[in-house]
């Protein structure tokens, strides 16, 4: 009886909690409700919509998007949720209504990893965000810089075709051997951007690895779904599952290799001159005490997490789809290979110009870009009430921009189900923002200032596995047999390694 008693006095004044929680926040959303808002679908108390993301949110908004428009709104806990899911509703939020949406939410993740968001790919839009992108572009992506890295690039291609040689004339076969192609593409792409940004390689060393592994492990962690940033009474849910103990280490252990490098620089520094990578152009400014710009620490590690988290984990997803696709589509890799070999004939090495007249591997790449956006939903937050496409939105609701869905919708695409780089061909259809139908760099103020410093990392590898080899999957297996699965995160991976047979051209 006692038990009972107990019981009862346990669940009842929960159950009440619950019932006044809902009531709450049933008042608080017919406060801020708007006068006209965006379709919705039905939601649930307390939870709302959340339910409705499941393990691949770009997928099941998209499913959403079909039924109730290019426009909707959701309730994901306490968030109100805008998702644009055409070129049209991009357009609005990314150009006619750039300055309203250029604010992006800042989360417990990005407040403990990314230094409460004294960076550029986090930070609130306004003064201190400007100096630092001034910073970031300037220093790192502009055009000159971009070109002053070819020699890292070129020679980063040459060991990855090198490590892929060895293999295929390896002993254990005569001619061809499997090579774990996601591994390569990795560990090309943080070398490529190690080199730029502290002017070594790092990914053989221990502290490399384990830095590679924790940028991993952010990205992953930022692209989770976490009960308390929804419902902020549940957030005892993500103590008790190890999310909290996830981002508090990882941060840890980012923040100490980060120290540890800027400080071994600063020591260096004193008997060194500054060097032509981004760590000492950001030093530069750190130790100049005249200069226009202020910089802190932490907004150097940010900037620098910035740099890896981007540079690294979208390059190499793009490379792994482009790979996938290409040997899900035996005609489309001839096509492309023969292309390359026509132009590239007898010579080794590939140059920028030869590049440049590769149509078809830049029509290649932009499918791919189309078909597996390496970011899909691209977030970002409104900065006061607006109207927009003829619907109102609050100040403070989140926006995400589902560049999966617009990748398939007929109305932009024909046939958007089906990987075909001829549409490219004879279109003016670019990946750098201006056109709509394809963002998958995003656009406007937030969106990404790297296009270039990626694409020319992207095609100058890719040009150079199809021009010296022949690929085929492992055991015989055949194209329509690959396992396309996603895996979840930020950036969208293979949940499978992509593995394949090389067999050198002579």
């Amino acid at each position: 009886m006692d038990e009972v008693q107990i019981q009862y006095s346990i669940i009842f004044p929960a159950l009440a909690s619950l019932i006044l929680l809902w009531c709450m926040s049933r008042r608080n959303e017919k406060r801020n409700e708007m006068k006209n808002p965006p379709p919705s679908p039905p939601k649930l108390p307390i939870i709302g919509n959340l339910h409705q993301l499941g393990s691949f949110p770009h997928r099941n908004l998209h499913l959403l998007a079909k039924k109730h428009g290019p426009l909707m709104l959701l309730r994901l806990g306490r968030l109100p949720v805008l998702v644009a899911s055409t070129a049209a509703a991009a357009r609005e939020i990314m150009k006619t209504h750039d300055l309203t949406f250029s604010n992006r939410p800042l989360y417990k993740v990005h407040k403990k990893a990314i230094y409460d968001g004294k960076d550029v790919a986090f930070g609130p839009y306004g003064e201190f965000w400007r100096r630092m992108r001034s910073v970031f572009v300037h220093n790192l992506l502009s055009n000159r810089r971009v070109q002053s890295y070819r020699c890292i690039r070129e020679e980063e291609t040459s060991l990855l075709v090198k490590k892929i040689e060895e293999s295929s004339s390896s002993p254990s076969s005569s001619s061809s051997s499997a090579v774990n192609l996601s591994e390569l593409f990795s560990n090309f792409s943080y070398d490529v951007v190690c080199r730029s940004a502290f002017g070594g390689k790092y990914s053989e060393s221990e502290n490399g690895r384990k830095f590679l592994a924790l940028v991993a492990e952010l990205s992953e962690a930022m692209g989770a779904l976490p009960v308390g940033e929804f419902v902020p009474w549940l957030s005892w849910i993500d103590h008790v599952s190890g999310f909290d103990a996830k981002v508090d280490r990882v941060a840890r252990g980012l923040d100490d290799l980060l120290e540890g490098v800027i400080e071994e620089r600063l020591e260096n520094l004193k008997v060194e001159s500054f060097k032509e990578n981004f760590l000492d152009i950001l030093l530069e400014i750190y130790l100049d005490e005249s200069s226009d710009v202020a910089i802190e620490k932490d907004s150097i590690k940010g900037l620098l997490l910035n740099v890896f988290a981007a540079g690294t984990d979208t390059t190499s997803v793009v490379l792994e789809w482009a790979m996938a696709e290409l040997l899900r589509h035996p005609k489309v890799m001839e096509k492309l290979q023969s292309e390359v070999r026509g132009i590239v004939q007898h010579k080794h090495d590939i140059t920028d110009d030869d590049i440049e007249r590769m149509h078809y591997l830049k029509a290649v790449i932009k499918e791919t870009f189309r078909f597996h956006p390496p970011i899909p939903l691209q977030v970002r937050m409104a900065r006061g009430d607006v109207n927009i496409m003829g619907y109102d939105v609050a100040e403070g609701t989140v926006v995400m921009t589902n560049a999966w869905a617009i990748g398939r919708d007929p109305m932009s695409w024909d046939e958007p189900e089906k990987f075909e780089p001829e549409r490219f061909l004879n279109s003016s259809i670019d990946v750098k923002g201006q056109d709509f139908e394809l963002i998958p760099f995003g656009a406007g103020r937030r969106g990404c200032p790297g296009i270039s410093f990626a694409m020319l990392k992207i095609e100058l590898l890719l040009a150079n596995l199809v021009q010296k080899f022949d690929w085929k999957l492992p055991d015989g297996a055949e194209g329509k047999d690959l396992d396309m699965k996603e895996s979840l995160g930020v950036t969208v991976h293979r949940v499978t390694p992509l593995i394949a047979v090389a067999t050198k051209v002579t």
